[in-house]
């Protein structure tokens, strides 16, 4: 017999919330196949089955756990174990009612009535029928993870003076470097060329010229960071997650690519450790690519900015005196006012806006 354990996460994390049971209790599970998710106030996680046999539920969805509880057992497929206590003894133990089966002697259950369709209508105004009206709204709580989102969002805002700056890039030279070396790029790396591993170094740049926007407010102190480990905003359909990418001013583009991929696919998977989601110097947040044309992005606490990404749309710009068309993406940065004036802020955004419109490429 095997017992399923809520997992150490570290740091102060002392529970777990079983989110959800992905086999029902009683069920065969094979060793690999996901069992349960659990969410903390920070991550949100899948255990996997360490063997097989048959599942016995402990703890029901919903349900806290504190760390190192038995959330459940896979017991041996001859059924040798007891019988599931997900159950409940009285429901095994109490006879049924009714005559029993001449064929095996169990009680027959007399089948329900079910209500007809004539039966759900009422008496509505003038003598009409009407349908029985339906929920007007659902109730439920709020999993562990969406209630650190909402509190470091409002936490951020009462905590900072955050001021936005906009700015629009063309395209137009990422997108041709994209349609000419993509294939040979993917051959060659295994991974795309994307639009993320320029943003990300043009956001490194721009922390170097602007090193205000690379430091936090501690207290009464300044603490400027000196490396540039920077934190990409990821949704999910349990989320908003923020991993974070490490020392990019020493990796390469397609180091940079490989390196998120792996991240984005550990956060579809809810398998992203406390290791992947601490620490960052500043955030990008890309809601172009759910058709976001705008948008005033919040700090990611205690980061002092934070870069949004939008969608890109051709527009009518003025180069050397003719109106022509051109792919422009809206650049936003939210910034700390109390940390990065004004003129920081705009040469910040400025200094990312040069960079991608001129990006340095080697295949």
């Amino acid at each position: 017999m095997s017992d399923i354990l809520t997992p150490n996460f570290g740091e102060s994390i002392t529970s777990a919330t079983v989110a959800a049971w992905h086999k029902n209790a009683g069920d065969p599970v094979t060793k690999g196949d996901t069992l349960v998710t659990l969410e903390t106030d920070k991550v949100s996680t899948d255990l996997e089955a360490d063997e097989s046999g048959v599942l016995e539920v402990l703890v029901p969805e919903g349900a806290e756990a504190p760390i190192g509880a038995v959330l459940g057992r896979i017991s041996p497929l001859d059924g040798s174990s007891a019988a599931s206590p997900s159950v409940p003894l009285e429901t095994r133990e109490k006879p049924a009612s009714g005559p029993s089966s001449p064929v095996t002697g169990v009680p027959e259950q007399k089948p329900e009535k079910k209500t007809s369709s004539s039966d759900q209508t009422t008496s509505g105004k003038n003598g009409k029928t009407e349908k029985e009206s339906s929920p007007r709204f659902i109730r439920k709580p709020m999993s562990p993870l969406r209630r650190t989102i909402a509190a470091r969002l409002v936490e951020a805002q009462h905590q900072a003076a955050i001021l936005t700056t906009f700015n629009e890039c063309d395209m137009s030279s990422v997108m041709e470097l994209r349609k000419q070396f993509n294939a040979a790029y993917r051959e060659r790396y295994g991974t795309k060329l994307g639009f993320m591993s320029f943003f990300i170094k043009a956001v490194v740049k721009a922390l170097q010229e602007v090193p205000q926007v690379n430091a936090r407010i501690d207290g009464t102190d300044i603490v400027e960071n000196l490396y540039y480990d920077i934190s990409i905003a990821i949704g999910t359909d349990k989320g908003l997650v923020v991993p974070v990418l490490r020392d990019c001013d020493r990796k390469t583009l397609p180091e940079l690519e490989l390196e998120l991929a792996s991240l984005a696919e550990k956060a579809r998977r809810g398998n992203l450790s406390m290791q992947d989601l601490q620490g960052g110097c500043f955030t990008i947040s890309n809601g172009g690519t759910y058709g976001s044309l705008l948008s005033t992005p919040i700090l990611n606490p205690p980061q002092s900015g934070i870069l949004g990404m939008h969608a890109i749309q051709e527009r009518p710009v003025v180069r050397d005196g003719q109106i022509i068309a051109r792919p422009m993406m809206y650049l936003a940065l939210s910034y700390d006012h109390r940390l990065v004036d004004g003129k920081q802020a705009v040469q910040f955004l400025i200094t990312v806006k040069n960079a991608v419109e001129n990006p340095v490429f080697e295949l």
